[in-house]
């Protein structure tokens, strides 16, 4: 035991502002990082997550590229700092910030993939608006069935797209399908359903028609076998080469997250300890769900990021 892992948050953690805590504490940072994802991407990235405005913000093709590179940010910070990870994994897009921090991708590779990511997600929304939900208080198996007899009822999609922990299953699909399957929860004993900042239908069969683009542009990229190791948030297992991130990630975009099997495979491996490494704060509120005797710890604030720090330094000095 007394293991470490980084872990990435997705999409919805974006926010106005985030990273400014980190390059006050690191100004060198805005020339290697910013300045250099402005460039690689030809749009103001920098600007935007720093000071909005916030509809911008929220459009997927800004906001994937942006939560990445505040959670790179973020990893670089930690680094600097001494704290390493033992494991890494991420959230659907956290996944990779992941695949950066276990050396399988180049940063300004992961940028551009994501920044296609929520390009093409972008047209299908604009094609089919979708929605995405999370449910609260009903079991993974009572919402298969309710998102069943929505589509049937409607003629149109929704499906389970994530199982985030114990109690909340994550709904996507067509924006009618899901608001209908809302009510149907509420009816059915949900103690609360949330509608989440996704930006689009991820994980749903609704993006299949993008599934070739994406993956043609993953596979002229280059990828590398994990130097530490690598949980899927795909698949919920332990991930050893190149070719399977690469097919863990064309995967992602219509299969749904498997996060509490991911954070059980790294508590299976030893794993004890968690870093939320980026923007907000609900992933590490997903893993004391799941692993509730695990010591978790924040860097979404100056405060958070010195205390966390600040942990590891005091664990290495009683060592």
């Amino acid at each position: 035991m007394n293991r470490t892992a980084f872990v990435f948050p997705g999409q919805g953690s974006q926010r106005v502002g985030m990273g400014r805590h980190l390059l006050a504490q690191r100004p060198d940072l805005v020339e290697t990082y910013y300045r250099t994802a402005d460039d690689v991407l030809g749009i103001p990235l920098s600007r935007l997550s720093r000071h909005g405005p916030a509809r911008d913000l929220d459009d997927p093709a800004v906001s994937q590229p942006a939560i990445l590179l505040t959670s790179l940010v973020t990893l670089e910070v930690l680094r600097g700092q001494g704290v390493e990870p033992d494991a890494v994994a991420g959230h659907s897009l956290g996944e990779y910030a992941a695949l950066v921090a276990a050396g399988v991708l180049e940063w300004t590779d992961a940028l551009r993939l994501v920044r296609l990511r929520g390009e093409l997600v972008a047209t299908v929304d604009d094609r089919v608006p979708g929605a995405t939900a999370a449910v609260l208080g009903l079991d993974s198996t009572t919402v298969a069935r309710l998102c069943a007899e929505v589509s049937e009822a409607t003629g149109r999609t929704v499906e389970i797209s994530g199982d985030n922990g114990p109690g909340q299953t994550v709904v996507s699909g067509e924006a009618e399908a899901v608001t209908r399957l809302t009510r149907a929860a509420h009816e059915a004993g949900a103690t609360r359903v949330a509608e989440l900042r996704a930006g689009g239908p991820f994980h749903s069969s609704l993006l299949r028609g993008i599934e070739a683009e994406f993956t043609e542009a993953l596979i002229t990229t280059e990828f590398r076998d994990p130097e530490i190791p690598l949980v899927s948030s795909v698949t919920g297992t332990r991930v050893t080469t190149a070719a399977e991130a690469i097919v863990a990630l064309a995967g992602q975009l219509t299969r749904p997250v498997r996060w509490t099997e991911a954070v059980e495979e790294l508590g299976a491996a030893g794993v004890d300890r968690f870093v939320e490494a980026g923007p907000g704060l609900v992933l590490g509120g997903l893993v004391r769900r799941i692993a509730p005797h695990a010591r978790v710890h924040a860097t979404n604030s100056a405060r958070q990021l010195a205390l966390t720090t600040g942990a590891f330094t005091a664990t290495d000095s009683t060592v």
